[in-house]
């Protein structure tokens, strides 16, 4: 196993400190939770953010962004000392809030300027410092944010995982009561990609999830639980999710606890 030297790009989780709360009660509708993400005040290597399945709107060096939803590993330059301060939005919610395909912003970065114009600089103008940003949030909400229900179930159904031999997209058109046209239309919607590449996403963070709450079970046995063939699948899905094998999490992760 080769291990990441300084200076190499590292997983955002090994970096800085993570802190997650709930959102305010008028904003949980549309966000589950929001986070901070403070960077160390030197040697802060550059970050690689690891697909989850997830959209956020961020607020970084004095403006809001959108994160959108990753298909592969991105690989972000932060300065040191910076504090990300991240609104994570329910499953099936950004489509409607940010008003615009969340295929549009699949695997970027990109201002909120950008998309809501005007109304974005008014909202920034309002925002002091971070503890201002749920208050504006909730001052500026748009009109028309309902998410799509069906497509959080949706997210629900993946996450837990299909039965085994289920062929996905006819499983989730049966649960859904969905034609596989619309079930891709509204996955490509809301979610920037297809039921399949969503549930390599999700299935990779169950594994995660697995591998942390049993940290002396067997990578095999755990990997068969989260819903892979076999071992070999695991590795090659890891590498593809996050440019590393699945065997040196649990030492970045030790290394970033190390530092706390």
């Amino acid at each position: 196993m080769t291990l990441p030297k300084p200076g190499d790009p590292a997983p955002a989780a090994a970096v800085g400190e993570f802190h997650e709360r709930s959102v305010a009660p008028a904003l949980s509708d549309v966000f589950a939770c929001v986070w901070t993400h403070r960077m160390p005040k030197t040697g802060t290597p550059p970050i690689v953010v690891t697909p989850d399945g997830t959209i956020d709107l961020q607020w970084i060096g004095g403006a809001l962004r959108i994160a959108g939803p990753d298909k592969e590993p991105l690989t972000e330059i932060i300065p040191a000392g910076t504090d990300v301060v991240g609104f994570r939005f329910h499953p099936g919610a950004a489509h409607g809030w940010l008003g615009l395909p969340v295929c549009e912003i699949t695997s970027r970065r990109i201002g909120l300027e950008e998309l809501w114009g005007a109304k974005a600089r008014r909202l920034a103008e309002h925002i002091g410092g971070v503890e201002d940003i749920e208050r504006v949030l909730i001052q500026f909400r748009p009109e028309q944010e309902r998410g799509d229900a069906v497509m959080r179930a949706a997210f629900a159904l993946i996450a837990q995982g299909p039965p085994p031999g289920a062929a996905l997209v006819a499983w989730l058109g049966r649960a859904l009561h969905l034609s596989e046209r619309s079930l891709r239309r509204r996955f490509e919607e809301n979610f920037g990609y297809g039921p399949k590449t969503l549930d390599r996403i999700l299935r990779y963070q169950r594994f995660l999830r697995l591998r942390r709450a049993s940290p002396a079970t067997s990578t095999t046995l755990i990997a068969l639980d989260a819903g892979y063939a076999d071992q070999a699948h695991l590795v090659r899905e890891s590498r593809r999710l996050t440019g590393r094998t699945p065997s040196i999490y649990p030492v970045v992760r030790n290394r970033s606890q190390a530092r706390r």
